[in-house]
């Protein structure tokens, strides 16, 4: 891969404030030519302090010591060794600054996500009691640990500088029998335990709030009113945008709305119950214009989810909402943003009148049928509304403009999670959003404070959270799909970078690693959602992918301007138009290629032959940017088979070949007098001497016929 161009090294310079305060790093060339205040070695590091001079070869130091003078040369050489690339086992040798990756949040995230599937499914007192295994697991975890660490501080003694460190075991010999553990860093097996019991902690909090939601479900008079799919009238808050459904229902409405709302009060058989849970109401034209928070009135039948959906029940609305309470103003502001921008949009020609406010503000209502089964045959659904890229798109551009303004480091940080904060409220709290909106906060929260670099830990960190809030997202796909991304980009898209090679500009390989690893990651989850194969996805979203940041970007910017001033907005709005204009005319032409949704099987086996699939294209993809190390690999493995087989032939250790002597090699050497080859059903004896007159070897003697 090429090295950072000059807009790359301005980012990096804009984002990674130095720790020094300065504008350049400590220790470089420009902060020692602008008298940079040079670093106080620590006590006992072995180096000598500014100023000071350094005795002579075979001359005593101030303390007149040789000990002394050995110690700061021991320092010395091992401060060198540590500053070598591959001396730290954190950092590979070649590697540059390649880190290990933190994986000790990824086991807590797996169980907090399990647990909080399992509260979807389980009865209340089959997950009542899977929290208590779990909690009773992390007690009696946090109890081993803690014996681990008495057991490491028994014998501990105190260091030249009066420190206490624990000691280590020792043998009758009275050698050590194990290396020095410091006070500051406990043991792997301690950390280990610590950080499981902590993830189990963490799926009990989440297996108490899904059951909570799990005994609405299945007992109470909620759950009888829809167990018996009765009528009733029901005062309900809106708890998220409307969104509109392609597919007719049963009342045959074609314009049919989903509103997600939470139950307030409802009236059922003369009866007054005030309980508070989640519901899905379906409802047709009059529920468009709904804004979150508003509190309504409305009629309808009850019936109950699909297994493995989350929320109480379904509502199919039999009446117009009835309007209770307006939401407040902070959430009012929005809604009219986005009407008052899709009215807008509507002026455009073509597909970016129904995609522009799709791809800025969610608002897919105008977006057009035959755009939209493009853009799921070619793989671009992601671009048809906002998602996690629109999200880190605007944080990344608020914090480098605020970092380019000299803000510091916290105060950039507290800019963008403002702005942040105002896109997704604007958007509306949609799953990938929101993912992308906690795990942008936490990074950017740990870039403020020099903690920047851990995707994997932020991800985890944003899955715990929104998760523990919200159970019910465990079984959204627009969830996983997110974080399968996410995941994907973390995990590959640094490696598929390092893969290409040096000529390749650093965009260029950021602009095919990003959507490489995250159509492998996702591909398996999105053959069961729609069991095709999308063959130009990969060069599909690559085309796209220069025409996004351009929408999201001028179209967000119009956004507040529309009601403020027309006529700035409207030029704004022209350009990101035109753009989403040729995002819409990619989508078109790829997906009127031959061969662009090919079938793909259904269900478990589809998303293991795709998963497998997707292996195989990575290690083609390897081997064939890099076609040394695929010879290299071929060589190496025949030389495994031919070791393997000649193993195989020789058979145990104890066996002998027919004559004595161990039979070794693929093809077993022919004898004087035995049958080249036998096979065992032909009930021939191995051993069996047959007259071979061309045979090599010493010809034995005949006596002619009729001699006695």
């Amino acid at each position: 891969m090429a090295e950072p161009g000059r807009w790359q090294r301005y980012v990096d310079a804009a984002v990674n404030e130095p720790r020094t305060g300065g504008g350049s790093r400590a220790g470089s060339p420009e902060a020692a030519g602008r008298g940079a205040v040079p670093r106080q070695p620590a006590p006992g590091s072995g180096q000598p302090a500014p100023g000071s001079r350094r005795p002579a070869p075979g001359q005593a130091g101030p303390s007149g010591h040789g000990p002394e003078i050995r110690r700061r040369l021991r320092g010395q050489v091992r401060d060198r060794l540590r500053a070598r690339p591959g001396a730290d086992p954190a950092v590979p040798a070649g590697s540059g600054d390649r880190r290990r990756t933190d994986l000790r949040l990824v086991p807590a995230a797996l169980l907090v996500w399990g647990t909080a599937v399992a509260g979807s499914w389980l009865a209340p007192a089959a997950l009542v009691a899977l929290c208590v295994i779990l909690g009773a697991s992390a007690g009696l975890l946090l109890h081993g640990s803690g014996a681990r660490r008495r057991v490491g501080l028994r014998g501990g003694r105190k260091d030249r500088q009066g420190n206490y460190r624990p000691g280590t075991a020792r043998s009758s010999g009275g050698r050590s029998s194990g290396a020095r553990s410091s006070g500051a860093r406990p043991s792997p097996a301690r950390s280990f335990l610590t950080t499981l019991a902590m993830a189990m902690l963490l799926s009990t909090a989440a297996g108490a709030h899904s059951a909570v939601a799990a005994s609405l479900r299945h007992e109470g008079a909620l759950a009888e009113a829809v167990t018996a799919h009765a009528a009733v009238v029901m005062e309900l808050e809106i708890a998220g945008a409307p969104r509109q459904l392609r597919v007719p229902g049963r009342s045959g409405l074609a314009d049919r709305w989903a509103v997600p709302a939470t139950l307030l009060v409802m009236y059922a058989e003369g009866r007054r119950v005030q309980a508070e849970a989640g519901l899905l109401v379906m409802g047709g034209a009059d529920w468009e214009h709904l804004v979150p928070g508003q509190r309504l009135r409305t009629t309808g039948k009850l019936k109950p989810p699909d297994p493995g959906q989350g929320g109480a029940g379904i509502l199919s609305a039999s009446s117009a909402p009835e309007t209770l309470r307006a939401p407040g103003g902070w959430q009012q502001g929005p809604g009219m943003l986005r009407r008052s921008f899709t009215a807008a949009a509507a002026g455009l020609g073509g597909d970016a009148r129904g995609l522009l406010p799709g791809m800025v503000t969610g608002d897919t209502g105008a977006l057009d049928a035959g755009l939209e089964a493009a853009m799921k045959t070619v793989g671009m659904t992601h671009l048809t509304a906002v998602s996690g890229a629109n999200c880190s798109l605007i944080l990344g551009t608020l914090l480098l403009a605020a970092r380019s303004l000299r803000f510091p480091r916290p105060a950039a940080a507290a800019v963008s999670l403002a702005g942040l904060g105002m896109f997704v409220l604007m958007v509306g709290p949609d799953a990938s959003v929101l993912r992308a909106a906690v795990m942008g906060a936490i990074g950017v929260s740990a870039l403020a404070f020099g903690r920047a670099g851990r995707g994997l830990s932020f991800l985890s960190l944003a899955v715990i959270g929104l998760l523990l809030v919200d159970p019910a997202l465990s079984l959204s796909f627009g969830f996983l799909l997110s974080v399968l991304a996410t995941l994907g980009i973390v995990v590959a898209g640094r490696r598929i970078m390092e893969w290409l090679p040096a000529s390749v500009p650093r965009w260029a390989a950021a602009g095919l690693a990003v959507p490489l690893s995250a159509q492998v990651f996702c591909g398996p989850v999105i053959v069961l959602l729609q069991p095709q194969f999308a063959a130009y996805a990969l060069p599909a979203n690559l085309a796209a992918a220069v025409l996004v940041p351009p929408v999201t970007l001028l179209g967000t910017a119009a956004v507040p301007l529309v009601p403020l001033v027309p006529a700035p907005a409207a030029a704004l709005m022209a350009a990101a138009g035109a753009c989403a204009g040729g995002v819409a005319g990619v989508a078109r032409f790829f997906a009127g290629l031959p061969g662009a949704a090919l079938p793909w099987p259904e269900g478990i086996f589809g998303l293991s032959t795709m998963a497998l699939f997707s292996v195989v294209c990575l290690t083609a993809l390897r081997l064939a940017l890099h076609p040394a190390a695929a010879v290299r690999l071929a060589v190496a493995a025949h030389s495994r088979t031919v070791a393997f087989l000649d193993r195989a032939q020789a058979g145990p250790p104890g066996r002998r070949g027919p004559r004595g002597g161990r039979r070794r090699g693929l093809v077993d050497r022919s004898r004087r007098g035995t049958l080249r080859v036998c096979k065992p059903t032909s009930g021939r004896n191995r051993q069996w001497l047959l007259p071979r007159p061309n045979a090599p070897g010493r010809r034995r003697r005949t006596r002619p016929p009729g001699v006695t």
